[in-house]
Order: C-alpha cells, then structure tokens, then sequence
C-alpha cells in the first residue's frame, strides 16, 4: 500500500538491512517520524484563537523560524525518504524503468489535482456565509473559479515528488549531492544577485518583504491574471507562500530526505546509520545557521539557509527516533503517531474540509446571531475559563484528538488512501 509515493505497510515501513541480523529491518521509527509531522500539522492548522495563541503555533511572521514554520519541510523530507525506499523496493522486485516512470507520474497528477479541488473547495463562494451579498450560484461559482489558488502545499509536495523521485531514478547519493548543492546555491545566487523588474532591487532589499521579492513578481506574471481573475493565495493576493519559485529550495527537502534514505538503507549496522544521521544532521542545522547571517532563514521563500537547517533538524529527530524505537526498543508510545503517520495524505484533506465546515458551514445560535461551530465550543468549553492563550491551545488539542479517533476509525480497518 502507497500514499503519495509513501509505501505503507501497516505498522511500519521496511528497508533493507544487510548489515543487521534479520535481513529486513522493520523501521518503526520513519512512520513515527511522519506520524509526528501530521500531528503537528493538525495542531497548528486551528489554534482555537486565530488573534491569540502561542507563539511556537504560528509562523514567523518574515525572518526567522518558529517550529511550525518546520512541519511542511520535515514532511518533505520524509517523503524523499520513502520515495527512495520505495522506488529501491519496486527495482529488487523486478520494475522496469518505465512502469516506475508511469507511476511516479499518475502519482504526482493525482496529489497535484487532489491540492486544486481542496482550494476549490467549497466549490463556489462563501460570501452570503460570511454576511456579504449573495449575487446568485452560479455567478458564485464562476468568482470562485476566478479567484481559484492554483498554487498550494499538496500542489507543492506534488511537483516536489515528481523532481525527487526523477532524482532518485537517474543517479546516485553522488549526483543527489551535487544537484542538491547546485540548487542552494543557484537559489542563493538568484536572491542575491538578479534584480527584481520594476524595482530594480536586489539582495537582501529584495527579500525584505513579502511582495517584494523576484519569486512574487514571477507569481504575479503567472497568476494575476487581471480582469480574468486572481489566482495567488486569497489573504496576500500579491505574493504565494507556495510560489514557483521558491518550489526550488523546496525540492531541496525532499533531496536531503533521498540522501538520508540512501544512508538508512546502508549496509552498516544500525548503531553505525543512527550516529551517520545524527552527524550529518547537525552539520546541516549549524551550516543553516551559519548561512542565516547572510541569507535569512526564511519559511515563507523556503531560503537555502532554510532549506539546510530544516533539513538537519529532521536528520537529527529521525535518529533519535531511530535510537530510541528501533535500537531501544522502546516502541509502547508510538502506537497514536503511527495512526497519524500511515494516512497523510487523508488527515491533510480531511482537516481542510474539517476546517472551513466548523469556521462557515456548520453555525449555531450564540447570543443572539448564528456563529461557526469553532467559535462556539471555543468560547464555552475553555475561554469560558482559561486565559486566552491556554483556551487557544486547549482546541487546538481537542481538534488533534478528534482527528485521531477519526484516523484511528481508518486505521483499525487498514484502510489507506492511495494516490
């Protein structure tokens, strides 16, 4: 079983392991490590208090990191691992280059059309819900395909896996290497060095803001379409946090999280894969660090220096993972990040549709007027008796644990979306 190129296998994932004992090392640890990344997904999509919350919840507003700002790149950097794991698999049963080409292929389709529906989606406008005038359904539907995101993060995991995997079928831990390097540095260069038409600027002044930077004015080019619509994120309408540009050093996470796959699968003992993980892993975080001085760490233009330090960061969760579940043993705890990790793909779709329903669909009576769902069990189950910041963090905990049984349902079943 897959879910967008991550081979599933119900606990957990298996990789080769010639230098251990068994001949197939059950690597706990990895679907664990995705479980944790979806978990934080979910706690942070819905804080309970969009004004107030605490600030490790939220991302950083420009420069700089908070550890939300790290969930989408630790994301894809397990998908760099599972796709290497299992493009190596389907090769040792025989595949041919072609047929893993057509997978790779209708793969990336269908998570990049799944990204498009969940940003159509609810499919016309929701104007009359939020109190503005209702101009009729299908001059709604037409503005809401007017104003349709086409970019977004499954449209980016998309495009992310296809170069990843093309990667991994092509070359060798070498060539990632390089191709890794030329892309962070290129990017870097870019940044620093290409003026941005119309302003002229460059370097540091131009990633100084958000709208300003070359990446938004690629954006504007190819989804500002005038009279005929607007088609970047809704809140900015000038700039996209997922824009082309920046997909770039994107495609970086998912080539760090190929390497690391091919150092896992190594034919070293397991003690040996967990320190050269670590290792590497914290060269990359204090290398990222080292780079923020000259180029910000930046989520939002997925920055090079970004792109280093996540990237070590998840390197060295994922050992310690590795040391404590799979060298350890220590396996008890894992059982709910597992629930969260073998559905990925389903928890983010579901949590989407989840989201706007308790914001605009589902209202009920609140003092008089009609307010979402979310708005009310906010205001009556916690701040009805915890300060603001702790009421914020108590929904957004209830949302995770809702969305748990919800998975749990899915996984007792065994059933696993496929894309």
């Amino acid at each position: 079983m897959a879910v967008a190129g991550i081979p599933i296998q119900k606990a957990g994932g298996t990789i080769k392991a010639l230098g251990d004992k068994t001949s197939r090392d059950r690597m706990l640890s990895l679907d664990v490590f995705r479980g944790i990344t979806v978990a934080a997904m979910l706690l942070v999509k819905d804080p309970g208090n969009l004004d107030v919350y605490y600030w490790p919840l939220d991302h950083a507003e420009w420069h700089g990191w908070t550890p939300t700002d790290l969930v989408f790149p630790f994301f894809l950097f397990v998908v760099g691992i599972t796709t290497h794991l299992s493009l190596q698999a389907r090769r040792l049963r025989g595949d041919s280059q072609e047929a893993l080409l057509r997978q790779v292929l209708r793969r990336t389709v269908a998570i990049f059309l799944l990204g498009l529906i969940l940003n159509w989606f609810p499919f016309y406008s929701i104007a009359p819900i939020l109190g503005q005038d209702d101009a009729g359904i299908w001059q709604r539907i037409v503005h809401k395909v007017m104003f349709l995101r086409i970019p977004g993060v499954l449209q980016r995991i998309a495009l992310c896996y296809f170069f990843g995997a093309l990667l991994s079928l092509v070359t060798r831990w070498r060539g990632q290497v390089a191709v890794l390097i030329g892309l962070l540095l290129g990017y870097w260069a870019v940044l620093v060095l290409v003026p941005v038409p119309g302003s002229g600027l460059r370097g540091l002044p131009a990633i100084a803001e958000p709208s300003a930077t070359l990446g938004a004015w690629i954006d504007r080019g190819l989804f500002d379409w005038g009279d005929w619509g607007n088609h970047l994120w809704s809140l900015s309408k000038t700039w996209d946090p997922e824009g082309t540009l920046s997909t770039l050093p994107a495609i970086g996470s998912v080539i760090s999280g190929l390497l690391a796959g091919c150092w896992i699968g190594q034919d070293r003992t397991l003690k040996r894969r967990v320190a050269l993980l670590w290792s590497v892993g914290a060269v990359c975080f204090l290398a990222g660090l080292l780079w923020d001085t000259v180029l910000p760490i930046n989520k939002k233009i997925w920055t090079s220096s970004f792109t280093l330090m996540s990237a070590g960061m998840a390197a060295g969760l994922l050992a310690a993972l590795m040391l404590i579940i799979d060298l350890k043993g220590w396996r008890r705890w894992t059982e709910p990040f597992v629930v969260f990790g073998v559905n990925p793909i389903l928890a983010y779709a579901l949590s989407h549709v989840a989201l706007i329903t308790i914001y605009f669909w589902w209202t009920v009576p609140f003092d008089g007027r009609q307010v979402g769902a979310e708005y009310w069990v906010y205001d009556r189950v916690f701040a009805s008796w915890l300060p603001d910041k702790a009421a914020s963090l108590g929904f957004a905990l209830l949302f995770v644990f809702c969305f748990y049984l919800v998975l749990r349902f899915f996984y007792a079943r065994r059933w696993i979306l496929k894309l």
